[in-house]
């Protein structure tokens, strides 16, 4: 089985709270919420993705020094094995804006197991609540 490689960001907010993205229509698990990323790229870092997609998909300049790793999610979806860690993320330039999704939304850590998430996703929300609190 193929195995996928994306990296994803939890961005933190100066109250704790979390930055979740809703799927667009027309892709693959739309209307779920997950944390901003991508697909890493043939000869590309996962910090050099987060980087791009950041910019790609909410507007704004993250710095490699401002990622930490957290965790990471392995799930085996029917067609391949997403291999996804998560990096966190306390400082930015720049507005967020929605230029890929359908909405944006800050949550809680505790308040993530609420809203409808990818499977690949959800292991890593006890990370979160370890790191900020419910």
């Amino acid at each position: 089985m193929k195995i996928t490689l994306v990296a994803a960001c939890a961005l933190i907010d100066g109250d704790g709270r979390v930055l979740v993205a809703q799927r667009p229509e027309g892709k693959a698990l739309a209307g779920l919420w997950e944390f901003p990323g991508g697909k890493v790229e043939p000869g590309e870092r996962p910090e050099e993705t987060l980087i791009r997609e950041l910019q790609e998909e909410l507007g704004i300049t993250v710095k490699e020094a401002c990622l930490a790793p957290l965790t990471f999610a392995s799930y085996p979806y029917e067609t391949f094995h997403l291999l996804m860690p998560l990096w966190i993320c306390r400082r930015w330039e720049g507005v967020i804006q929605k230029k890929e999704h359908q909405a944006l939304q800050w949550q809680r850590p505790g308040r993530l197991r609420d809203i409808p998430m990818p499977p690949a996703d959800e292991p890593l929300i006890p990370a979160l609540i370890d790191l900020l609190g419910p």
